[in-house]
């Protein structure tokens, strides 16, 4: 097997990981949709309790899940372009900051939905 060979099949290897890591990204964001529907809609009919704090984290999870389904298509793309020789695949760290602040905040934000009695 030739040079050219072996580098064509690691890129396409490379390509078909790239297209799983992108899946991985829509079940997340689309878990995180998933979650905002019941923390934000099923949740407070349950209980019986106040709605507004339900409703204000199901609609930041909601965000959270547009925002990851965003940043997936973006590291799709860019990735593709990088292994097509175009330009560096690297995440910049504002995207994985903002999206760390966000899930801890949501995180942080349903522990005190949960713990604070209605």
């Amino acid at each position: 097997m030739g040079t050219e060979q072996l580098r064509a099949d690691a890129t396409r290897r490379t390509r078909l990981a790239n297209e799983r890591t992108f899946l991985a990204w829509w079940r997340t964001a689309l878990a995180s949709i998933g979650l905002a529907v019941a923390v934000g809609k099923i949740l407070p009919e349950l209980l019986d309790e106040q709605r507004w704090p339900y409703a204000v984290l199901g609609s930041i999870l909601s965000l959270l899940g547009v925002c990851v389904t965003a940043t997936g298509w973006w590291r799709y793309r860019t990735l593709d372009r990088a292994l097509g020789g175009a330009e560096d695949a690297r995440t910049p760290d504002l995207v994985l900051i903002v999206l760390t602040i966000a899930l801890v905040g949501v995180g942080i934000a349903i522990g005190v939905v949960v713990a604070v009695p209605g």
